[in-house]
């Protein structure tokens, strides 16, 4: 069940926005003013906002910055501000789309729908035994590796060397642990099996293999996933 924060100082039109998603299976969180929503971002696992721009305490476009800080959830404006001027400000602090009103509801939940497909397409939404480096999503209960919605096809002990350094994202291993831990057993001594294996990886995760974005060696001392 996605969770949806919906931030507006109109009553009303909270309570209808969160009919219409009830009935779609989403769970609503309300809030009322920009403070208030930051405050339920910062305790829920919230999936996205629609967010009004005249609020008071701290209007939408600020509450954009500072969600920002904290989220990368699709923001939805909602407002009764039509120039072009108010959409471009609202799109260019953070928000991801902008609707005005008064909204047509099938529309409002037809974009609500279409942001949070992107946002799960994109790998942003973590779930559980699901690793997400930016456009690499590893989903261990699947056992599945893909780039940019792209499957990618790695070995047993390939697969076992990525999750192991994604899980431990930032942290710089030598071969000599990355052998340990993935293998299982006493480092044998034979570098050349772990890097033969890192190799493989970087040709099937990286777009430039020679400058890889995920997979770095910090010379000296070993590899490690980027956290990007």
């Amino acid at each position: 069940m996605y969770h949806i924060l919906v931030c507006d100082d109109e009553k009303e039109i909270v309570e209808a926005i969160r009919i219409y998603l009830e009935e779609e299976g989403y769970k609503i969180f309300s809030a009322y003013d920009g403070e208030e929503a930051l405050q339920i971002l910062k305790k829920e696992k919230i999936h996205l906002i629609l967010l009004d721009i005249m609020m008071p305490k701290i209007d939408g476009l600020n509450a954009t910055r500072q969600i920002r800080k904290i989220s990368s959830a699709p923001i939805i404006i909602i407002s009764a501000k039509s120039q072009d001027t108010d959409k471009i400000m609202g799109l260019n602090v953070g928000a991801d789309d902008y609707i005005t009103k008064p909204f047509n509801p099938l529309e409002l939940v037809a974009r609500v729908k279409s942001n949070l497909r992107r946002y799960v397409k994109l790998g942003n939404l973590q779930e559980e035994n699901v690793t997400v480096i930016d456009g690499l999503v590893i989903d261990d209960k699947k056992k599945e590796v893909k780039i940019d919605g792209e499957k990618v096809k790695l070995t047993p002990i390939e697969y076992n060397i990525l999750l192991f350094l994604a899980e431990n994202k930032g942290k710089v291993f030598s071969i000599e642990q990355i052998y340990e831990n993935v293998w299982k057993e006493p480092f044998d001594g034979c570098e050349k099996k772990v890097v033969m294996h890192i190799s493989h990886i970087r040709e099937k995760i990286e777009i430039n293999p020679k400058e890889p974005k995920y997979l770095k060696i910090v010379w000296g001392l070993g590899y490690k996933m980027e956290d990007l």
